[in-house]
């Protein structure tokens, strides 16, 4: 808390103090926690693009300089240094392990991956066609009914069980979804492999025959998992935040989670590019959907350009082009259609006036699709791709909100704009 103060006059009263907090990076604060107290006011904040809903020390982006640091350490650096566990390590504990943490941490994810067999039959009440990310949200709050009697989380053991359980059984959920969609036996992981390599032979192993991850493309998919790890105070953390702030258990917080990341201005998004493209078509096709865009009276949009916080290059999507090329080189798809288009797209808005200067340039999104599609992973499937990453920041923001000093169920206030106090006019006397 620094000594300098905010005053805010209020015309009729006294001016009034609010204490300004300073943080390690980034914007001051005003403390306007005193505010309705001592004014009978609130502040209004729609989108909450000017509010601090939480004190945090788990992820921290500068969006004017393109920059994303998970405690402390720049999203770069560890996708290029780490694995996704390590950094999940980090995340949760505040530094990095060392070899002996890695191998004790990773190890108890992986004898944590197997569910319950009465879960597999949860699958059967979904419809073959259904969307995974409903199946998703169904069967992760089910997990509530599993592991939530007895439990409680205000001693640090009982979160440490609830966040190994979450994180190692989201992959074999996930891969669960895929397989009921398709009508392939679920395939079990296997305690040898790799956390990332267990998913994809989960993903794409049958019963018929072994399945051997490339280790190439096993390492792509593990740097999707590091960047989509943890985004700061986002619209599905903010969610997961507010759920668990009830006391709901960190099962069913994790499926109000995935929820919200559903939507396709949120975790769907990477899922709208790739549909967009393919709607698109053609490299030929590319300047008349260029000048759609710049349209203000038409509704497309050119999805996966621009960012609602990176003013820069979002850093994620330049890793996410190196591992584009990786993975396209690697299966022999360097001429692929989408890829070619894409890069056409990319081209054009890095050197197009009109997106310069709106710094719409292109996200973790644009990538993230065309690789995963590579990958053999659906469209459809790609929100519960970010949802299993996400996971280990959804658990560690649950964790440091509901070990705060300061925590208290969520809140908001609201600007009431409808009819004014009337009373009830009788039935026999209504027009």
């Amino acid at each position: 808390m620094s000594e300098r103060k905010a005053t805010l006059q209020i015309t009729g009263q006294e001016p009034i103090d609010f204490p300004i907090m300073v943080g390690t990076h980034g914007n001051d604060v005003i403390d306007i926690r005193s505010l309705g107290g001592k004014t009978g006011l609130f502040t209004y904040d729609s989108g909450f693009l000017s509010t601090a809903s939480c004190q945090s020390k788990v992820t921290y982006i500068d969006g004017d300089k393109g920059e994303l640091l998970y405690r402390g350490y720049p999203i770069e650096q560890l996708a290029e240094e780490c694995n996704f566990l390590e950094v999940a390590y980090l995340l949760k504990n505040g530094e990095l392990p060392n070899k002996e943490q890695k191998e004790a941490f990773e190890s108890n994810i992986k004898k944590h991956m197997m569910v319950h067999d009465q879960i597999s039959r949860f699958f059967n009440g979904f419809r073959r066609d259904a969307h995974p990310m409903a199946v998703m949200v169904g069967v992760v709050g089910a997990l509530s009914s599993f592991y939530h009697h007895g439990e409680d989380y205000s001693k640090p053991d009982a979160r440490r069980k609830a966040y190994s359980r979450i994180v190692a059984k989201m992959p074999t959920i996930v891969a669960m979804a895929y397989k009921y969609s398709i009508g392939q036996p679920f395939v079990y992981p296997k305690n040898e492999l790799s956390y990332t390599a267990n998913f994809m032979r989960m993903m794409f192993g049958t019963p018929c025959e072994e399945y051997k991850p490339n280790p190439v493309l096993v390492r792509a998919l593990d740097i999707i998992f590091t960047l989509h790890a943890d985004h700061e105070q986002n619209a599905s953390t903010s969610t997961v935040r507010l759920a668990g702030s009830s006391g709901a258990n960190p099962f069913a917080t994790m499926a109000a989670g995935i929820a919200c990341l559903w939507g396709p201005a949120h975790g769907g998004a990477n899922e709208a590019c790739l549909n967009m493209l393919e709607e698109i078509g053609d490299v030929s096709r590319v300047p008349e959907f260029i000048a759609r865009a710049k349209d203000k009276n038409d509704s497309f949009k050119l999805m996966g350009f621009g960012h609602r916080v990176y003013k820069n290059f979002d850093p994620r999507a330049k890793l996410m082009r190196k591992v584009c090329y990786d993975v396209l080189t690697e299966m022999g798809l360097e001429n692929d259609r989408l890829f070619k288009l894409a890069m056409e797209l990319e081209k054009i808005a890095l050197e197009d006036p009109y997106f310069v200067e709106k710094k719409l340039y292109p996200n973790v999104d644009f990538y993230s699709g065309i690789v995963q599609k590579a990958l053999g992973i659906p469209t459809d499937m790609f929100t519960c791709i970010f949802a299993l990453a996400r996971t280990v920041g959804w658990m560690t923001q649950w964790e440091e909100m509901i070990t705060d000093p300061e925590y208290k169920i969520g809140r908001p206030r609201q600007l009431y704009i409808g009819a004014a106090r009337r009373d009830v006019t009788p039935l026999d006397k209504r027009n």
